[in-house]
């Protein structure tokens, strides 16, 4: 009765505003009427026509929140008709199911809101939202914003160098230490990504093909499970560590390099994971063919930019390749916007610290001098690889679902099907800078690696133990995030500090349980960002320091205790 009630009203508001236009039409065609008949009495009324142009503009000014109001808070009535109309279609042979919404402050929400294990994760085709966003002219004025604040930069740069040394020269030094030894760079990728080919798909392959005809199938399939572990761990996990740390990359190689090894890492357990279930099924029901995926598949699966495998994803039908050198081209503009960044606001401010014991006062000087540079780099790090980097690779793969950093919010239902769901993928969605908590923000932020965790962890914690340990589930998936991207880091910067783990795993945590998605208030969003804000600027003051800490006060035989003990805390040191 509310969702009929409601729907009638939206009909009724609808109505109005259909009204509103007519009556602007109307105006319209009597001010083209007063106009023709003044201009053929040779006559033309100024004042007359100035009025009619300002009661008109009035009018239209009055439409536009009124419309945007009707749009932002009935939208979720037109998709309830969308999905109400599509149940009475025939759909393929897609189970649809009845489904229930809850209304008001007080929903409980359902908890298998997402498709079943079996299915897991629908790609269907659809454009990241900063491509259709650029398409209106008022947002794309704040990317043009950005750019200009770029040119300021390169601008500032050649004003202090002329004016201190007396030439206009830009000057890369920061950038090529920072990306020095690209050739073990490559040569490392290369040999992680020929394993990564070869080695899963073998063991694979070889476990599929034997389950069938063995008469031991629990010790067949513990050897391969054996060996698959110890090839994840010894040659994908510690492989690219010791090179890492042999040749003494310097902090962006090595971040290249760390990030691939988690990357192959991750890749290589969904394609295992989502295709030995349908071995077990094909064993179970005797068939005669096993479902072993092709060569072709798995590589495509490697450089498809998701972590979710598939035998197919929705493709494009071509492959715009101006769309795919505007996006590198915005990467490496990110590039060296980082690059202005640091150079123009990060490096003057750690290297005229005062040589002063660490204090609360320093501190907080650090943290709000960081607040700027560290916002500029949250927005950069998010275009340049969740939009250009990863828009580039699925173009040129002409894969469909360019969802890389908005998420479905489906928790108004209580029982979908699979055909529901991905309709409703396609119009339930909440941007990230949109949200009004830290559970929306998580699951939007990174679509890409959140599917991997909520699939791949959380869901299979829940299948493993049992589905009353939510809490505990989320706990622990929070654990798995904070120490990889600790891990990362610390690999990065050679050296442990676990500011990013503390803040994640405590503050981040707390956030998703305080900040929920019972908070619907435009209020909310101010905090999450003002909290996003100071995150940053923390890590940026935090890591800075004790990354020149370390250049300047350095050690003559180091322990392991050296590499994890706080430098920042006791070095003395004068620029």
């Amino acid at each position: 009765m509310v969702v009929g009630e409601e729907k009638m009203s939206v009909r009724k508001r609808l109505s109005k505003s259909s009204n509103h236009a007519e009556e602007e039409e109307e105006d319209q065609r009597d001010c083209a009427e007063e106009s023709q008949e003044a201009l053929s009495n040779g006559r033309v009324d100024l004042k007359q026509l100035i009025s009619k142009k300002i009661k008109l503009t009035a009018e239209a000014e009055e439409l536009k929140p009124f419309f945007m109001k009707e749009v932002g808070s009935h939208f979720d009535d037109f998709v309830t008709n969308l999905i109400e109309k599509s149940t009475s279609l025939d759909n393929g042979g897609c189970a649809l199911t009845s489904f229930s919404i809850f209304e008001g402050d007080n929903n409980h929400r359902a908890k298998d809101l997402r498709a079943p294990p079996e299915h897991g994760k629908i790609f269907v085709t659809r454009r990241s939202v900063l491509d259709e966003l650029f398409e209106v002219d008022h947002i794309r004025t704040i990317y043009h914003m950005f750019i200009a604040l770029l040119i300021l930069f390169i601008l500032s740069t050649l004003a202090v160098d002329y004016i201190d040394e007396g030439r206009l020269v830009l000057e890369f030094n920061l950038m090529s230490y920072a990306f020095g030894k690209l050739t073990v760079v490559l040569w490392t990728w290369l040999t992680m990504f020929l394993c990564t080919l070869t080695v899963p798909y073998f063991l694979f392959q070889r476990w599929a093909r034997g389950y069938h005809r063995t008469s031991h199938p629990v010790v067949h399939s513990f050897i391969h499970c054996f060996l698959f572990v110890v090839f994840q761990i010894g040659v994908l996990g510690l492989g690219p560590l010791y090179v890492v740390l042999a040749y003494t990359l310097p902090p962006a190689s090595r971040c290249i390099v760390i990030l691939e090894q988690i990357r192959f890492i991750m890749k290589t357990h969904s394609f295992v994971r989502e295709n030995v279930p349908r071995v077990l099924n094909s064993a179970k029901e005797k068939s005669s063919t096993v479902p072993v995926p092709t060569v072709n598949q798995y590589l495509y699966f490697l450089f498809a930019p998701t972590l979710i495998y598939r035998d197919s994803y929705p493709r494009t039908p071509t492959v715009r390749w101006g769309y795919v050198t505007m996006q590198f081209a915005q990467v490496f503009g990110c590039l060296f916007y980082v690059y202005y960044v640091f150079e123009r606001i990060c490096t003057p401010l750690f290297r005229n610290i005062k040589q002063e014991p660490f204090s609360a006062r320093v501190l907080i000087l650090c943290i709000f001098n960081s607040i700027l540079p560290g916002a500029l780099i949250l927005f950069l790090t998010f275009f340049a690889f969740l939009h250009c980097w990863l828009n580039a690779f699925a173009e040129m793969l002409r894969f469909g679902d360019r969802m890389f950093y908005k998420q479905t919010d489906l928790e108004g239902y209580h029982t979908v099907g699979v055909c529901d769901l991905q309709i409703l993928s396609l119009c339930f969605s909440k941007d990230w800078w949109n949200s009004t908590s830290y559970s929306n923000y998580y699951r939007t932020w990174n679509v890409v690696v959140h599917d991997w965790l909520y699939y791949y962890a959380y869901k299979d914690f829940l299948w493993f133990f049992t589905k009353r340990l939510r809490a505990v589930a989320m706990l622990a998936v929070f654990a798995v995030s904070a120490t990889v991207h600790e891990y990362a880091l610390a690999v990065s910067l050679s050296f442990f500090y676990p500011v990013l783990f503390v803040l994640f795993m405590f503050f981040g945590m707390a956030f998703n349980f305080i900040v929920n998605d019972s908070r619907k208030r435009p209020i909310w969003n101010v905090l999450m960002w003002t909290s996003l804000f100071a995150g940053n600027a923390v890590l940026l003051c935090f890591y800075s320091q004790e990354w020149y800490a370390r250049q300047h006060c350095p050690l003559k035989n180091p322990t392991f205790l050296d590499y994890i003990r706080p430098r920042s805390w006791t070095c003395r040191y004068v620029f």
